[in-house]
Formats: C-alpha cells, structure tokens, sequence
C-alpha cells in the first residue's frame, strides 16, 4: 500500500487522524467556553475540564500515529498548551499564597487564560489551512 505524501515530503496524514485532531482542538475550546460563560477562569477551565483532559490523553495516545505528518506538530503544540498552562496556574497558585502576591497572581492567570485562548485559535486556523505548527 502506498502512502501519499504532502508537499513538504513527510507522508500525509489519513483524513480521520485529520478530524480526530479538529475534534481534539474542539474539546479544548468547549473548555475554553466553560471558562468564559462560568465564574471559572479560561486557563483554570483549560486544565481541570474534563474535555481539555480527555482531549491531553487523545494526543499522547495517537501521537505515535501521526508521527511524520504535519499533525505531529499539533499534537505536540495542544500537549505543550496544557503543561505550560498547568504550569502557570501552578505559579498563580504560589503567588495567591501571600497576601502581597495576590494581585500578581490576578494578573498572571488572567494571561496565561488569554495566551490559551490564543494557542488553541491559532492552532485550530493552521490545522484548517493544513499547516504544521512552528516548534
């Protein structure tokens, strides 16, 4: 069986793995939508919604399957937006533990919920120009 290959030479992803990485970037901002319509914050929806959960373990159980293609590179983009927003709630959490750090961490959960939003709007747009994301 030959695999056809894309423009770039890598081989080209099967267009079910193609739909599997839109539902993946879709449960991501049904998350996000959670964190906009709720009291709850974007980037605290992001990483304890069960949708951006289930979404993380999609991508590490299919990575190997993408592997080579230009999804690859949205896999590793959407599991990279959830450990460094995880991260970031991790460094909010820290600073709202004093009572001098509380502003800070207003201010820092605040970004890290927009610089979410960004990842997974931008992601989503290459996905749908079928472009891989710069590492």
């Amino acid at each position: 069986m030959t695999q056809s290959m894309e423009s770039g030479g890598s081989p080209a992803p099967s267009d079910g793995y193609i739909t599997l990485t839109h539902v993946i970037y879709a449960l991501h901002s049904l998350t996000l939508l959670t964190g906009l319509l709720t009291p709850v914050f974007i980037v605290t929806a992001f990483v304890t919604g069960w949708p951006s959960i289930l979404a993380v373990i999609l991508n590490y159980a299919k990575r190997s399957k993408v592997k080579g293609s230009f999804l690859e590179s949205h896999f590793r983009w959407q599991i990279r937006t959830f450990w460094f927003a995880l991260m970031w709630i991790g460094v909010g959490l820290m600073l709202g533990l004093s009572l001098i750090g509380l502003p800070l961490a207003w201010v820092v959960v605040g970004i890290s919920g927009l610089w979410v939003l960004y990842r997974v709007a931008r992601g989503w747009l290459r996905l749908l120009d079928r472009e891989s994301m710069p590492n």
